[in-house]
């Protein structure tokens, strides 16, 4: 095996442990708001001011649409996302977060970004470096 190989196996192997070691204080986080993991991510993946279509949600969930629905049902009941109808094709469903939903999911990420977080133990220069290649890793 190629030595680059190797490295990049090893980088996605510790990659893969990060995440989970750090997933584990989701379900804490989420009752501190009376949300669920999966309701979490939802809120983290709904950029304020930008509607998301349904379809995409599921697909990023790798999960059945019928799935989102409920998870979609059980948000827009706190008041926290609203559903409509696309601008672009008015057979597509979008969500979107409302003010509440804003205000939470800010909330929310400073609590998941907040000092403690394990990546506070790097460096500035460590900081900036692996944001750049996360940055190459996950933009289109």
């Amino acid at each position: 095996m190629n030595p680059a190989d190797a490295d990049a196996r090893r980088a996605w192997q510790l990659l893969v442990k990060f995440f989970f070691a750090q997933r584990e204080h989701l379900p804490t986080l989420g009752e501190e708001f009376e949300l669920s993991p999966v309701q979490c991510h939802v809120l983290h993946l709904i950029e304020p001011d930008e509607p998301l279509p349904m379809g995409r949600l599921a697909e990023t969930l790798r999960c059945d649409p019928s799935n989102v629905t409920g998870l979609v049902d059980r948000l827009e009941s706190r008041g926290l996302v609203e559903r409509r109808p696309s601008t672009g094709d008015r057979r597509v469903k979008v969500i979107q977060l409302t003010a509440a939903g804003s205000r939470l999911r800010a909330q929310l990420l400073r609590r998941m970004t907040g000092s403690a977080c394990s990546l506070a133990r790097l460096s500035a220069s460590d900081q900036r470096a692996l944001l750049r290649i996360l940055k190459v890793l996950v933009d289109d």
